[in-house]
Formats: C-alpha cells, structure tokens, sequence
C-alpha cells in the first residue's frame, strides 16, 4: 500500500485497539485502523495516557504529528503519516506502524552507507526540530528499505535540548537537496507544522532554521547532547 493511501485511513477509519506496546513511558498501543475493507496498523498515543513533564505542556501528539508535518512538507518522507484522532482513550496521534527489522538501529544502519542519505535527512530534522530524545531505537529500517524515525513527542522546544546519537555526519557540509528545505523553513514557510506548535515555538523553528541556513555544517558533538539510554 502506498504511504497516501495508508494515510487516509489513518484520518479517517475505524479505530481497534489490539495491544498494549510494552517498555512506553506514556500509554502507547497497537492499533488497527480499517477503511472501505483497508486496514493499516497504527501506533496511539492518547493525550491521557501521557506522564506530567516539567519542560514539556501537555499534549504531546501534536509533536509527533509537527514532526510528521515537516518532514512531509521537506519532501525528506523520513517520518510515517502521523494524524490526530479521536480514539478509544480519546485525543491523540495515530502514526503508521512500520513493518520493520528491529534488530536494526542507528548504530547498525549508519555502518551500511545506503542508508547515508536518509540518515542525514534525520539528523537535519532533529536539529530543525530541536529533538530532545533521538535515540538510536528510533531509527526504523522498513521492510521496503527506507529509514524512518519515530517517537518525536519532546521536539520543537523553544529552548535549545538536543539530544541524539547521530553524530556521525559532523563537521560535513549539509548538502544543497537538505539545505533547499532547511532554507525555506527559514523562511516561514513550514506552515503545517507552525499549526501545530505555539507561536514562541514556532519561531523558535524559524530561528534554528536560519542559523543552520547561515552555517550549513552539521555540528559537532559537544559531549554533552547523548540521550540516555542509547538505545
């Protein structure tokens, strides 16, 4: 099934829940979402099942679905079709599962350099969205063979917290097929992920955007920007 078709049934399906996912720190499940006979499975992350953070608002979905939002806009396609729904636990996202080899993670698929062009499109979407929880499990190598990268619901702070494993690209010049998009963030233009951020973190994403457009490097490792745990 081709990813739009998988996404309007995702937006507008009927709702089973099938498992919970184990080892979430929020209320996480398995979903099936059915259509006119289609049927995908999704993740669903129901705003009430979310832990209270100190440095996040409630309502952590729209992260996921800002993250989704962007990189669809970017044309980079390296998060699945993320939308909000009303669900059995009421309000949340719903992201398409990933038919994936989970023996797979970023330290395994950064050793394969095919994977190189979608692994630097992740590490530009984390740096746009100020990713506080890139770990190296959130990196998914579909059957179909692209890498995606999930669970995005601490991003697009307005402070500066970025966290992540992949480091392995620092130091190199951003190419020109990332920098096109990275320069029309700077420019206001990433306006369905806006719709899902407050105003402050929206600009907040405008801003990282020009920085990076100004200095089009990828940074360097300072020590201190690791998620824990690693994997």
């Amino acid at each position: 099934m081709d990813v739009e078709t998988a996404h309007g049934v995702l937006v507008h399906g009927d709702i089973e829940i099938l498992a919970r996912m184990p080892y979430s720190s929020n209320a996480t499940f398995l979903v099936r979402v059915t259509r006119a006979g289609v049927a995908v499975n999704g993740i669903y992350k129901p705003v009430k099942g979310e832990r209270p953070l100190w440095d996040f608002p409630p309502g952590l979905h729209r992260r996921e679905i800002a993250a989704y939002e962007l990189s669809d806009e970017l044309g980079w396609d390296v998060v699945p079709p993320t939308v909000e729904r009303m669900g059995p636990h009421g309000t949340g996202s719903i992201q398409l599962f990933i038919d994936a080899n989970f023996d797979q993670h970023h330290f395994t698929l950064v050793k394969n350099a095919v994977h190189h062009p979608d692994l630097r499109k992740l590490c530009a979407l984390d740096l746009l969205a100020n990713n506080t929880d890139r770990k190296a499990g959130h990196c998914l190598l579909s059957k179909w063979g692209r890498v995606y990268g999930i669970d995005h619901g601490l991003c697009f702070s307005r402070d500066f917290k970025l966290r992540t494993v992949i480091w392995d690209f620092a130091d190199e010049p951003i190419g020109e097929e990332l920098l096109e998009g990275i320069e029309a963030v700077a420019a206001g233009e990433a306006i369905r992920a806006a719709r899902w951020l407050e105003e402050e973190e929206a600009d907040a994403l405008t801003h990282r955007a020009q920085r990076l457009s100004a200095s089009p490097i990828f940074p360097t490792d300072d020590g201190h920007r690791w998620p824990w745990p690693l994997i």
